[in-house]
C-alpha cells in the first residue's frame, strides 16, 4: 500500500513541477514508514544535499498531497538521511539551503587553512543567481562519484562557470590522491584529432577511461563532431559505470545544444542540471568588493556600485572594468575615488538598458499581442494567450534584475518553475521559428526604447 501511495504521489508532482524536477529531487527520496497510529511519514534521503533542498523547497508538496492520498487531514512528516555512513559531510563546509532561500543574501565561503591560490571556492562570490550551481560544485568535490553523476552546470558566458569548474578541480586534488582532469572541449576535440592522426586512439582512450574526475568545460563545443562524438559516449559510458564523477559546463541546456547526438544528450541529462544566471546588482556590488579584497585594494562601496552599474551580464566583463580602474589609479599615484572611476569609464557604454519593470514589460507584450493584462495573468491555456505569457517572462528575465521567483510570484504562480518552462520554451521556439525571432526583435525595440 504504502509504495502504491509513493507511486501515485511521484505522478502528482510530476504535473505540478515537471518531470527533471522529479527525477532530480523526488526520487532521491524514498518512503521509507508510515506509521498510521501516529500519523508519522518517514522519508529518507541519500545526504543532507537533497535533504535541505526537499526541505527548503519541497515540504509542502510533500504535506498536501501526501495527506490528500492517506486520507488524512494532518499528518507529521520525518525526513531522514539515510544511515549507511556515506554521508559525512563536515559542518564547516555544509550549504544551509532554507537559509540561503529565505534571506536570499549574498555569502562569500572563507577557509584560513589553504593559500589564497588554491581557495577557488573562497573567491566564489554566492548570490541568489548562483548558489545551487555553487552548492551542488561543492558537495561533489566533497563526495566524488556518490552524489550527483553527472553534473551539469550551464549559464551564459563570463558568470562563473569555469570558476566553479576549476574550484572542483583544485578541491578533490587538495583532498584526495584521485586521477582528475580538467580540460575545454576544444582541446579535448584537438587533441581526439591528433591520436588519429598518429594513430594513438587507444592511448587516448584508456587516458580518459582510467580517471577518477573528468571535467569538460564548454561542451557545446562538441555540436557536429560526429566522431569525437562517438569516442566521448565511449568513455562516458565507461566512467559511469565505474561511478567515476563526471562534471560538464555549457552555455545552454544539453537538450538545446544543435548538432548533438541523442543518445548524448539524454547521458548529459541524467544527472543534476544546475543553472548560473545573470547576477542582481547586490551581487555584482561583491563580486567587486571580493576581487579588490583579493588584491588587498580599499575600493569604496560608492565606487563598487557605479562599476556594477555598468555591466548586467557578464562577471568577467565587469571584473576587467575594475582592473581598468585600478591599473588607471596604480599608474598615475592617484585614489580610487568616484570621480576617478567616472573619468576612467566615462566612454564605456552600458551593455543592456536600464532595467524596465515588470509591469511595463507586460503592458507592451499584452499590446502587441491584442490581449489584456488579465488575460495573461489568467489561467488560461489559449494558445496565442500561453505564447504572450512565454514572452513576457522571456523579456522581464531579460531585462530586469528581478529573481525567477519574484517573476513567478508576479505571475500568481505558486514557484518558479512556471518561469524555468516558460524561457527553455521560447528558447527552443527560437531555433526553429524564424518569425518568432522577428517578433522577439520588434518587441525588445519598444521595451528598450
Amino acid at each position: 500500500m504504502v509504495q502504491t501511495i509513493w507511486q501515485e504521489f511521484l505522478k502528482i508532482v510530476k504535473e505540478e513541477v515537471g518531470s527533471n524536477v522529479v527525477e532530480t529531487w523526488f526520487k532521491a527520496v524514498c518512503l521509507s514508514n508510515w506509521d498510521a497510529n501516529s500519523k508519522i511519514i518517514y522519508l529518507t534521503a541519500p545526504n543532507r544535499f537533497v535533504k535541505d533542498w526537499i526541505s527548503a523547497k519541497y515540504m509542502n508538496l510533500f504535506q498536501q498531497h501526501l495527506s490528500r492520498l492517506l486520507n488524512e487531514t494532518q499528518i507529521k512528516i520525518i525526513l531522514q538521511i539515510q544511515s549507511n555512513g556515506s554521508e559525512n559531510i563536515t559542518p564547516a563546509r555544509q550549504v544551509n539551503f532554507q537559509n540561503l532561500e529565505k534571506t536570499n543574501k549574498i555569502q562569500v565561503v572563507n577557509r584560513t587553512n589553504k593559500s589564497i591560490s588554491d581557495q577557488k571556492f573562497s573567491t566564489f562570490v554566492i548570490g541568489p543567481n548562483n548558489k545551487l550551481a555553487f552548492a551542488a560544485a561543492q558537495a561533489v568535490s566533497q563526495k566524488v562519484g556518490s552524489l550527483y553523476n553527472p553534473l551539469f552546470i550551464y549559464g551564459g558566458s563570463g558568470l562563473g562557470k569555469t570558476h566553479l569548474l576549476k574550484a572542483i578541480y583544485n578541491e578533490i586534488k587538495l583532498e584526495n590522491k584521485l586521477n582528475v582532469l580538467y580540460i575545454c572541449t576544444q582541446n579535448f576535440v584537438n587533441e581526439f584529432i591528433n591520436a588519429i592522426r598518429f594513430e594513438k586512439v587507444r592511448q587516448f582512450e584508456l587516458k580518459y577511461k582510467t580517471l577518477d574526475v573528468l571535467l569538460i568545460d564548454d561542451i557545446q563545443f562538441l555540436s557536429n563532431k560526429e566522431q569525437t562524438q562517438e569516442i566521448f559516449f565511449n568513455i562516458f559510458n565507461t566512467l559511469q559505470e565505474l561511478k567515476k564523477q563526471i562534471v560538464f559546463t555549457s552555455d545552454c541546456l544539453p537538450g538545446n545544444i544543435l548538432g548533438l547526438a541523442e543518445r548524448i544528450k539524454s547521458r548529459l541529462e541524467g544527472g543534476l542540471i544546475v543553472d548560473i544566471q545573470v547576477p542582481d546588482l547586490e551581487t555584482r556590488v561583491a563580486i567587486l568588493k571580493k576581487k579588490a579584497d583579493v588584491q588587498n585594494i580599499v575600493v569604496s562601496d560608492e565606487v563598487a556600485h557605479f562599476i556594477a552599474n555598468r555591466v548586467y551580464s557578464n562577471v568577467r566583463e565587469l571584473e576587467g572594468l575594475l582592473i581598468r580602474v585600478i591599473a588607471y589609479a596604480s599608474l598615475t599615484g592617484q585614489e580610487i575615488t568616484l570621480q576617478l572611476a567616472q573619468n576612467v569609464l566615462g566612454n564605456f557604454k552600458e551593455t543592456r538598458q536600464v532595467p524596465a519593470d515588470l509591469e511595463r514589460i507586460a503592458q507592451i507584450v499584452a499590446r502587441h499581442y491584442r490581449c489584456t493584462l488579465q488575460d495573461l495573468k489568467s489561467a488560461s491555456r489559449n494558445k496565442s494567450i500561453t505564447l504572450a505569457r512565454h514572452v513576457a517572462m522571456y523579456f522581464m528575465k531579460k531585462f530586469t534584475d528581478s529573481s525567477l521567483k519574484d517573476i513567478g510570484i508576479y505571475w500568481c504562480r505558486k514557484d518558479h518553475s512556471t518561469v524555468i518552462h516558460a524561457l527553455e520554451k521560447i528558447e527552443q521556439n527560437k531555433i526553429k521559428n524564424e518569425s518568432l525571432v522577428a517578433e522577439l526583435g520588434r518587441i525588445e525595440h519598444e521595451i528598450s526604447a
